[in-house]
């Protein structure tokens, strides 16, 4: 592929395997010396500091960290919606550092859904209404009727946000995500505004996403427990990956306990 041709070029001289994760999946999401740098006024907030990764194809993958680890910043930039100080990250053929706006927006709507610890829900539309606005602009949706069903909603369709329990809420947002049909979809704190049952039915949904659509999937937590679902768990401390762990199997969310 040609952005593996060209990542090969400009990284080959430091002997790294570009393309393949050691298992020989495919690496959708590849980042060498990826730094974000923050200027509030004279102090420079070093939010990244020279991340490298890779995340599979179909792979789940959740990164646990701290308040500050950088987390969130580089869902950020894997999602396109901030851009990187230095170094490199791309998904496929997108170069994520040196697209600009468009390129990104153009990425987002046609690769990414996004899941939020708040649902961003707008209150005056109905559920099918809320879902309905992502799929009048991308290429290839699914029916709002369909992404719904897929998170246990389809008896909803017609109620209002403030009709719906917060578990419901965050169903509702996943929905919206993925009736985008995403290659990618990327949550941050999923649960972090839920009790213990809703996250759990809540994780579930995601979960379902990952093994039946077969999308790549990056979820944050501050919730230790919630790494015994994914592939492979990356511990962010200080703007670094500090460790990479592979679960020799995932749980299902109803063996999780916190």
């Amino acid at each position: 592929m040609r952005w593996l041709s060209w990542i090969k070029g400009a990284l080959g001289a430091r002997g790294e395997t570009i393309g393949n994760m050691d298992n020989g999946a495919e690496a959708v999401f590849v980042a060498r010396a990826l730094t974000k740098v923050y200027h509030l006024g004279e102090v420079a907030v070093h939010a990244l500091r020279g991340i490298d990764l890779e995340i599979g194809a179909r792979e789940f993958v959740v990164l646990l960290g701290p308040s500050g680890s950088g987390k969130s910043t580089l869902l950020n930039i894997l999602g396109g919606l901030d851009t990187a100080t230095s170094g490199e990250a791309f998904w496929r053929d997108h170069d994520l550092v040196r697209a600009d706006e468009t390129e990104l927006t153009r990425y987002r709507r046609e690769h990414v859904g996004f899941v939020f610890q708040f649902y961003n829900l707008i209150s005056s539309l109905t559920v099918r209404e809320n879902v309905q606005l992502v799929t009048e602009i991308c290429p290839d949706p699914m029916a709002p009727e369909e992404a719904l069903e897929m998170v246990g909603l389809g008896h909803r369709l017609d109620h209002f946000p403030s009709q719906l329990s917060g578990g419901e809420q965050q169903r509702v947002a996943i929905a919206r995500a993925v009736a985008k049909r995403p290659d990618v979809l990327l949550c941050d704190e999923p649960t972090g505004a839920l009790d213990y049952e809703t996250g759990k039915l809540v994780l579930e949904v995601v979960a379902r996403i990952n093994d039946e659509l077969g999308t790549t999937t990056v979820v944050i937590t501050h919730n230790v427990a919630i790494a015994g679902m994914a592939d492979r768990v990356m511990h962010l401390a200080d703007g670094r990956i500090a460790s990479v762990e592979a679960n020799p199997r995932r749980l299902s969310p109803s063996e999780l306990s916190w």
